[in-house]
């Protein structure tokens, strides 16, 4: 999709970019600039006559960013068990094309979940913000929802708490608690929150605490909530569901480039 409204030189005046991007009427705009509301390029604007370049500057209002980029798409997957998080898998397994080619844009999937998980997968064609959020140093907060063998007790959920020593070194959760046990003893449903993006963390954790992972779902990926949508159904995000994404992004890209950090790992739950 071609960006046909392109700013001169000279830049776009800010309450008519607001507009375009839908956050409010240019007189809404214009009232919000007055009130201090707006910052651009983390400054706050308080003249009406500012002028921005769409494709450069970062603006902001009430501390959320906004998309400027017409160009750029944000979707919410719920993936099905089964669908491996890939755009083209090389064994032929079901994958992400299903959902994404009737979509003009090439957009990817931001991380993975192995093909076993199911629940929320951001896709996105916005490299920058799929940067950051794939990196576990951001502590971008995940919560999973796991049905598991055995009766989880409260001194095992502490232990995942307190942290657990893997093949790969020690890990643990940022929350955990166990929302019901089966009837007959035989599973418990257990959620757990945590920032890492190391290969298949939530299993191997729970294998390790002796309670094997039957099914596992991704309720939750920062900001986004998977609710209702269903099981194999893909939605462009909201308004706000971008602006606190792109928050976010802008807020760890700027720490990530301050501390030098290298490539984003993938990352498979």
């Amino acid at each position: 999709m071609a960006n046909d409204w392109a700013a001169p030189a000279e830049g776009v005046r800010l309450q008519k970019v607001l507009a375009a991007a839908g956050v409010a009427s240019r007189r809404v705009v214009e009232q919000y600039i007055v009130e201090g509301r707006i910052e651009v390029n983390g400054e706050v604007v308080t003249e009406l006559g500012r002028r921005v370049d769409p494709e450069v500057d970062l603006v902001a209002v009430d501390g959320v960013a906004i998309q400027l980029d017409p160009d750029k798409r944000y979707y919410m997957l719920n993936k099905p068990r089964g669908v491996v998080s890939s755009m083209r898998d090389e064994q032929g397994r079901p994958d992400l094309r299903q959902f994404t080619d009737e979509i003009e844009e090439r957009i990817y999937n931001v991380g993975r979940l192995d093909g076993e998980t199911s629940g929320l997968l951001l896709l996105t064609n916005d490299g920058d913000l799929a940067h950051v959020l794939a990196h576990p140093s951001f502590g971008v907060e995940k919560t999973y929802i796991a049905k598991v063998k055995g009766r989880v007790t409260a001194q095992t959920i502490q232990r995942l708490k307190q942290g657990i020593e893997l093949e790969d070194g020690p890990i643990k959760v940022d929350r955990a608690k166990v929302r019901q046990h089966q009837a007959d003893d035989g599973h418990s449903i257990v959620e757990l929150t945590l920032h890492s993006g190391r290969n298949r963390i939530v299993r191997r954790m729970l294998a390790e605490v002796g309670h094997p992972v039957v099914d596992l779902v991704r309720r939750s990926f920062g900001p986004l909530h998977l609710g209702t949508l269903r099981v194999g159904v893909m939605r462009e995000l909201t308004d706000t569901e971008r602006g606190l994404l792109l928050t976010i992004s802008r807020d760890a890209d700027a720490a990530r480039r301050a501390r030098g950090d290298g490539e984003a790992p993938k990352e498979e739950s």
